[in-house]
C-alpha cells in the first residue's frame, strides 16, 4: 500500500501502520554564518480525535450469559455511550473497568454452576449406590442395563440450581469446542478481593470459552453437546496442578541421584531435620502450651575487666539485653567494649545472678604454706652452703670432701657459678653441698645460696684473715637466720694464724666455741686433707639439732640454683628439691616458664627416675631458661602450667614497659641520663646466674659522664640475631665461657662487630672499664703558668694594639694560652702572638719585670687595669 497524496520524504522505508497517518515528516534547511548550512528532518504529529459514541475495536467484550441462539456479537454487549465531556483516557479506563466487572461476574457464575454440578454428581452417586444395594438380583440379570441407566437417569448439569441466587437469571447453555477452530486460551482465575476464600477454586472450560475473544466464542451445534462434560472432566484435574506446583513437580524433569539409582521412582524423601521438626511440632500440639521455666540463677565469675559479650556468655543472657540495660544506665557501649568490675556487678545483680569477683592474679599459683602432717614427715639430708672470700679454698675443700677435683677445670682457679653436689658418707648418710662464688660480682648467688640452705660453712683462709666477701657472707648468713660453722682453711701454711681469725670474727659478732660462743669452728687443710672428719662430724651434729624432715609423698617443690642453655639438651635448670618427690613426666612451672620433666640428671651425670627432698638435680624439658632463684611447682596438667606461665610473663612484661610517675627528681635524672654518653653492650654467658652477675658488675661501672647500657643479655652461644642486634647499634659482644658459631662470625666480620671472649670475670670488668674510659677520651687539666697586670695600651701597626704588662706572678712565655679578665669576667681567651722587652723579642719574662705583648686573632679591646693570665693544658688518660 502506497500513499500518493503525500509526496514528502519519510523517516523510514516502511509505511506506518494504522487507518490514518498521524505523523508527517519533512525537511527544513538551516543556514548559519560563514556559508554553513544544515538539513534537519522534522516530524508533524496530528492529534487523533475519537467520536462521542465510538468504542475501540480492540477492546474485548465479555458476554454475561450467552443467548440460546448463536450470535457472534450481541448488541447487548456493546459498550454504552460515553457521557458528555469524557476524555479519551477516562473513556478507556471506564471500558476496562466494565470489562473487568463483566469478567469477574462470569467467573462467579461459572463457579456456582460448577459447585452445583459437583453436588448433583455426589447425590447421583449416592442414589446409584442405594439402588445397587436394594436390587442386587436385577443388576446381575441385566449387567448391561445398569451402566446405561445410570447416565440416562443423571440430570443435565444445566438445570441445576445455584447455591446462591444470581443477580440476572438466565438459561444455562452448554457449549462445545469447534474442532475446526484452535483451542481457547486458558487463564488463571483470580479470586474477588471482596470475598476472601480459604482455597482458590479452579475455573471450568466453559468460562474460558465464554471469556475468549468474539470471533472464537461462537455457538456450537446442539448435536454434539454431550462432549462438554467429558471435556470438563478431563480438564478439571489439570488446573490445580498447574496452579500450585510443588517443589517435587518443579524438579520433575531433572535427573537426581535417587532417580538414577531407581529408588522410589525418583521421589524426594523428607530429611531427618524435617522429620524431627514435625515430630516436635506434634509433641507440642499434643502436650498443650509449654509451661514457663523458672529462671536459672548462676554464679558469674567477673574479672577486673571484661567485655559485654563475654559477660553475656557467662550469664547465659542475650547480649542485646545487656546493651539495653547499659544504655538505661547512661553507658552507650557495644558488645565488644570492655567494662569494669563494678559495672559488671550492677548488670549481674540486675539480671538476678550472683557475682563472684576474681582478679587476674588468681590465675597464679599460691605458695603452699600449709604444713605437712607430722606422721608424713621423714628425715632428709642437710643442705650445706660453702661461702667465703675468693681464693680462700672453698672449692678445694669441697673437692677434698667429695674426692673429686673440680677446681682444676675452673678458669683462673676461681668459682664463677653456683654448684650443687651430694656426698654419700661412710655410714651411708648424705649431705648436699652448695658451692658459691667468692668474687664480689656474685653477691646475688651468695644470697641465694644462704636462703635455700640449712647450714652455712664459712671458709676463712688462716693466712689471709677476714676479707670483704667474708664479711658479706657473714651478713647473708645472719639475714637468712641459719647456723654457721667456721672452717679455718690453709692451716698447713707456715704463716697461718687461726687465733687471729677468731679474734677478727668477734668484730662482726661471731663468737666461736673456743672464745666462749656458740659458733662451731674447725681447722682444716684442703690440700693435706686434715680436719675433714671433724668438719663432717660438726655438720652432722648441727643437722641432728635441727631435726630436718620433709614429706616425700606429695607434689614436688624446689628452687632453681642455676640455669643455662645447653647446645644439645636445650634449657637446663639445676633445681634443689625442698618438698615432695619430683618424677619424670611431672608437669611444672618455674617462674615465667613451664615444662614437663623429660629427664633428671644428678651431679655425677647419672639419670634418675625421681628426686626426693634435699636432692640437687638437673631438669630437662623446660620451654625456656628460667631465672636463678625461681620456685618450681608441680601442677596438674599442661594447660594449667601454660596459663600460669603466660600470666607471669605478662606481669614481667608490664613491669618492664610501665613508666614510673613523673616527678621533678625523675625529670632531672632523665636529663642527666640524656647528657651522659651511652656505651652499648650485648652480653652472653653460659649460665643464668653468671649473666646476672656480669650485668650487675657492668652497671656498677657507669658514671655520670658515661653509662653502660646492656642491649641484650642471655644464656647460650652467640647467634646471628645477637650479631645483627649489636651491628645495628655499634655495640661489642661480650661472650663469657661461650663462643659464636660460624654463621655469626661471618656476619660479625661483614658488619665489623667486635667479639670479645672472657672466662674470668674481673678481666671482663677491667676491659669494659678501659673501653668506656677510651670512649670518653682523655681528660684536660689546666695549669696556670703566670699572671700579669696591664698598665698601658700602645698602638702596634695600623690597626693593632699592644699591652704593656707588669708580670706579678710566674712566667709569661710566648705561644702560651692566655686569658684576659676585666672585673673578674673573662673577655678574651687565645694565645700570645708576640712578646717583647725593650724592642727585643724574648722567649719569656719572669715576675717583677715589664714587657709588651700582642694577642692572636688581632684582639684590640684592651684597657689599662685588665689582668692577663697564661696557662697550659695537659691531657691525661681518663680512668673510671
Amino acid at each position: 500500500m502506497s500513499d500518493t497524496d503525500n509526496e514528502k520524504p519519510k523517516l523510514g522505508m516502511r509505511q506506518p501502520l494504522g487507518l490514518k497517518r498521524t505523523v508527517e515528516t519533512g525537511k527544513v534547511k538551516q543556514s548559519f554564518s560563514h556559508g554553513r548550512s544544515n538539513t534537519v528532518v522534522v516530524e508533524v504529529k496530528r492529534r487523533r480525535i475519537l467520536g462521542p459514541g465510538g468504542a475501540p475495536a480492540e477492546v474485548p467484550v465479555v458476554e454475561e450469559a450467552p443467548a440460546p441462539a448463536p450470535a457472534p456479537a450481541a448488541p447487548v454487549a456493546r459498550a454504552p455511550s460515553a457521557p458528555a465531556g469524557e476524555t479519551a483516557q477516562e473513556r478507556q479506563a471506564r471500558l476496562l473497568r466494565e470489562a473487568e466487572e463483566q469478567r469477574m461476574h462470569a467467573l462467579e457464575e461459572a463457579r456456582r454452576r460448577e459447585d452445583a454440578e459437583r453436588q448433583q454428581a455426589v447425590e447421583d452417586e449416592k442414589r446409584r449406590a442405594e439402588e445397587k444395594a436394594k436390587a442386587p438380583a436385577d443388576k446381575a440379570a441385566e449387567p448391561a442395563a445398569a451402566p446405561a441407566a445410570a447416565p440416562a437417569s443423571e440430570p443435565a448439569p444445566a438445570p441445576a440450581a445455584a447455591p446462591a441466587p444470581a443477580p440476572e437469571p438466565a438459561p444455562i447453555v452448554s457449549l462445545e469446542l469447534d474442532p475446526s477452530m484452535p483451542a481457547p486460551r486458558r487463564f488463571t482465575p483470580v479470586a474477588r478481593p471482596e470475598i476472601p476464600k480459604p482455597q482458590p477454586k479452579p475455573a471450568p472450560a466453559p468460562a474460558a470459552a465464554a471469556t475468549s475473544s468474539a470471533p472464537t466464542a461462537r455457538a456450537l451445534p446442539t448435536g454434539t453437546g454431550q462432549a462438554t462434560p467429558r471435556r470438563t472432566e478431563t480438564a478439571q484435574p489439570q488446573r490445580p496442578g498447574q496452579r500450585g506446583r510443588t517443589g517435587d513437580e518443579r524438579r520433575g524433569g531433572k535427573l537426581t541421584v535417587n532417580r538414577a539409582l531407581g529408588g522410589e521412582d525418583g521421589a524426594r524423601a523428607r530429611s531427618l531435620a524435617a522429620l524431627k521438626r514435625a515430630r516436635e511440632k506434634e509433641h507440642r500440639r499434643m502436650g498443650g502450651p509449654r509451661e514457663l521455666q523458672a529462671k536459672q540463677v548462676r554464679d558469674v565469675a567477673v574479672p577486673e575487666s571484661i567485655t559485654v559479650q563475654e559477660l553475656a556468655i557467662r550469664m547465659a543472657e542475650k547480649g542485646a539485653d545487656l546493651v539495653k540495660a547499659l544504655f538505661k544506665m547512661g553507658m552507650p557501649v557495644t558488645l565488644t567494649q570492655t567494662i569494669d568490675q563494678d559495672t559488671a556487678e550492677l548488670l549481674v545483680t540486675e539480671f538476678g545472678h550472683n557475682i563472684t569477683r576474681v582478679s587476674d592474679s588468681d590465675v597464679d599459683l599460691a605458695s603452699d604454706t600449709v604444713e605437712d602432717a607430722p606422721e608424713s614427715l621423714k628425715p632428709r639430708p642437710p643442705v650445706v652452703t660453702i661461702m667465703g672470700h675468693v681464693d680462700h679454698g672453698k672449692t678445694s675443700l669441697l673437692d677434698a670432701l667429695r674426692g673429686t677435683d673440680v677446681v682444676k677445670g675452673e678458669a683462673g682457679g676461681i668459682t664463677q657459678h653456683i654448684g650443687a653436689y651430694q656426698v654419700t658418707l661412710k655410714d651411708k648418710s648424705k649431705i648436699t653441698f652448695l658451692d658459691t662464688p667468692g668474687h664480689e660480682a656474685f653477691s646475688e648467688m651468695r644470697a641465694r645460696g644462704a636462703n635455700v640452705t640449712d647450714i652455712v660453712v664459712l671458709v676463712v683462709a688462716a693466712d689471709d684473715g677476714l676479707m670483704p666477701q667474708t664479711i658479706e657472707a657473714i651478713n647473708h648468713t645472719k639475714a637468712a637466720g641459719v647456723p654457721m660453722i667456721v672452717a679455718i682453711n690453709k692451716i698447713d701454711k707456715p704463716e697461718a694464724n687461726a687465733q687471729r681469725v677468731r679474734e677478727r670474727l668477734l668484730e662482726h659478732d661471731v663468737q666461736v666455741e673456743e672464745m666462749g660462743g656458740e659458733t662451731q669452728d674447725v681447722e682444716v687443710s684442703a690440700t693435706k686433707k686434715t680436719g675433714l672428719d671433724q668438719l663432717i662430724e660438726k655438720i652432722q651434729l648441727q643437722a641432728e639439732l635441727l631435726e630436718l624432715k620433709a614429706n616425700p609423698d606429695r607434689d614436688a617443690e624446689g628452687t632453681v640454683i642455676e640455669a643455662k642453655l645447653d647446645k644439645g639438651r636445650g634449657p637446663v635448670a639445676t633445681v634443689l628439691v625442698t618438698r615432695g618427690t619430683l618424677k619424670v613426666g611431672d608437669v611444672f612451672v618455674i617462674g615465667a616458664e613451664s615444662g614437663k620433666v623429660r629427664a633428671l640428671v644428678n651431679d655425677k651425670g647419672m639419670q634418675l627416675k625421681e628426686a626426693g627432698p634435699s636432692m640437687p638435680v638437673e631438669i630437662l624439658g623446660i620451654t625456656g631458661v628460667p631465672q636463678a632463684g625461681d620456685q618450681l611447682q608441680v601442677v596438674e596438667n599442661e594447660s594449667r602450667a601454660r596459663e600460669v606461665a603466660a600470666y607471669r610473663a605478662g606481669v614481667i612484661q608490664a613491669k618492664r614497659t610501665t613508666n614510673a610517675p613523673a616527678s621533678l627528681d625523675s625529670m632531672f635524672s632523665a636529663l642527666k641520663e640524656k647528657q651522659a654518653i651511652e656505651y652499648p653492650l650485648v652480653v652472653k654467658a653460659d649460665t643464668q646466674g653468671t649473666v646476672e652477675a656480669i650485668v650487675g658488675a657492668i652497671n656498677k661501672i657507669s658514671t655520670d659522664l658515661i653509662k653502660a647500657r646492656v642491649l641484650h643479655s642471655g644464656v647460650g652461644g652467640i647467634t646471628e640475631s645477637d650479631v645483627t642486634l649489636a651491628g645495628a647499634s655499634g655495640a661489642p659482644i661480650i661472650g663469657f665461657n661461650v663462643r659464636a658459631n660460624a654463621k655469626a662470625r661471618e656476619i660479625a666480620d661483614r658488619q665489623k662487630v667486635a667479639l670479645k671472649y672472657y672466662d674470668v670475670i674481673y678481666e671482663l670488668t677491667d676491659e669494659i672499664r678501659a673501653g668506656m674510659a677510651g670512649e670518653l677520651g682523655p681528660e684536660a687539666f689546666e695549669t696556670v703558668v703566670g699572671r700579669a697586670e696591664i698598665r698601658e695600651v700602645f698602638s702596634a701597626g695600623k690597626h693593632g694594639k699592644a699591652a704593656g704588662l707588669l708580670v706579678t706572678e710566674g712566667v709569661i712565655r710566648k705561644a702560651l694560652k692566655a686569658r684576659i679578665t676585666r672585673d673578674d669576667v673573662i673577655i678574651y681567651t687565645g694565645e700570645i702572638a708576640s712578646l717583647r722587652r725593650f724592642k727585643d723579642d724574648v722567649a719569656e719574662v719572669r715576675a717583677g719585670l715589664e714587657c709588651g705583648v700582642t694577642f692572636s686573632q688581632n684582639f684590640v679591646d684592651i684597657k689599662a687595669g685588665d689582668y692577663l693570665e697564661t696557662f697550659e693544658v695537659e691531657l691525661r688518660e681518663r680512668t673510671l
